[in-house]
């Protein structure tokens, strides 16, 4: 048969060449086939594409690394579940040799740090109540007289049992020492004293929590760490929700200044904010029955205060991040420090001092004592006074820095 018979079909149509004949029936075998049959040349081809992408978005690569290694340092070096080397205030009536024994012995467990002595014992509450110790020791007068005649004279040793985890570890050491403190010095006609359990009696006296119950320090936090999250990602996808909208344009065609934009963003979820916080704390009062002591006003307005702090760090995410993923990503990682190092989960005087520079710089950590101290203990303005003026700081500063990385234009 001739070539040009092969191109002709029986009614004498012309034909394709056998090659593009051929070429023909593998596309449609190869459209048949199962489409889980991948080629290695384009999976190869979408890998490097993904890898280029993932070099060009700097911020989501540097959190994928950022984000582990901290956990790794947070959990192996700060977090410590006893805390030691807590601030206490010792008053010493008796100035005998027994008294200062009996301190000395006091920081010989590394549970105690002494950093108050006090002249009177109308000191201790502010102290306590503030939180600016966790213990505060009251030795009685004549006790070393006392101590000598067997009367078993008692120490009275007040704790901020707010955070029972934090003083666990020291109330059981505090109780094991007392059987060995004077053993030395027990001798001659006092060596009868030895031989008793203890010739004094340690009253620990646990305040606003003295069952140490969990809830009543949990849930109090509850609102601090969901109030954070909430208004992290909320207002962090503000701006980027509008870039990515294009709608950035029609607002900055109005005229508006940057400052009256970022009130008009915040202000609606700041309406959020107090809706969840009187959701929370009417299911701390009525669910889990976490007493409320304090004022309930002074509640109100240092926790809007906190809001509106979280809502201008969230802001300023918004304006540096380029698109939501990257917002959500640096939220997030704010987000985890916050609930590490703040004392919600752990005790905060239970991390080294590097930590707790680090915590102190965060809203969370001065409004978990905010929060734990007017709900728990019924302090006031004048005792969470530091507190205030750092979460008053912070929150100035973060809304200085989200105007003035607010972007006018979309360049």
């Amino acid at each position: 048969m001739s070539a040009s018979a092969d191109r002709t079909g029986p009614q004498g149509e012309p034909q394709p060449p056998r090659s593009a004949r051929r070429a023909t029936h593998e596309g449609e075998r190869s459209r048949r086939l199962p489409r889980f049959w991948a080629s290695l040349e384009r999976l190869y081809a979408v890998f490097v594409k993904e890898l280029i992408q993932l070099r060009r978005d700097r911020l989501t690569f540097a959190t994928m690394i950022a984000i582990p290694v901290m956990q790794l340092i947070l959990f192996g070096f700060a977090i410590n579940s006893d805390p030691k080397h807590l601030p206490t205030a010792v008053l010493d009536n008796d100035h005998s040799a027994y008294s200062r024994l009996f301190i000395t012995a006091l920081k010989a467990t590394d549970y105690f740090d002494i950093r108050y002595s006090l002249s009177g014992p109308e000191q201790i509450d502010p102290l306590i109540l503030s939180g600016a110790v966790n213990f505060a020791v009251e030795i009685p007068q004549d006790f070393a007289r006392k101590l000598a005649r067997g009367e078993n004279p008692a120490i009275l040793v007040v704790a901020d049992a707010a955070d029972p985890t934090a003083v666990n570890g020291a109330s059981i050491a505090l109780s094991g020492m007392a059987a060995q403190v004077f053993t030395r010095e027990l001798l001659g006609p006092l060596q009868n004293l030895s031989s008793k359990p203890a010739p004094y009696e340690v009253r620990l006296q646990k305040r606003y929590n003295p069952a140490g119950e969990t809830r009543l320090n949990i849930v109090p936090g509850l609102v601090g760490t969901i109030l954070t999250l909430t208004m992290l990602i909320f207002t962090a996808l503000s701006v980027t929700r509008e870039v990515e909208r294009n709608t950035m344009e029609s607002l900055l065609a109005m005229p508006i200044n940057p400052v009256e934009i970022m009130l008009g963003k915040i202000l609606p979820y700041a309406a959020v904010g107090f809706f969840q916080m009187t959701l929370i704390a009417v299911a701390a009062r009525f669910i889990f029955d976490v007493p409320v002591v304090g004022n309930l006003g002074t509640f109100v307005v240092l926790t809007m205060l906190f809001i509106v702090a979280n809502l201008s760090v969230g802001y300023t995410f918004s304006t540096i991040s380029r698109n939501q993923l990257q917002a959500m990503q640096m939220s997030f990682f704010f987000f985890l420090p916050s609930i590490l190092l703040s004392g919600f989960m752990f005790p905060f005087r239970g991390m080294p001092d590097w930590a707790q520079d680090i915590g102190s710089i965060l809203p969370l950590t001065h409004y978990l004592r905010i929060v734990r101290g007017v709900m728990l203990k019924g302090a006031g303005f004048v005792d969470l006074a530091a507190d205030i003026a750092a979460l008053g700081a912070f929150t100035l500063a973060a809304m200085t820095v989200a105007v003035l990385r607010f972007r006018q234009t979309l360049d």
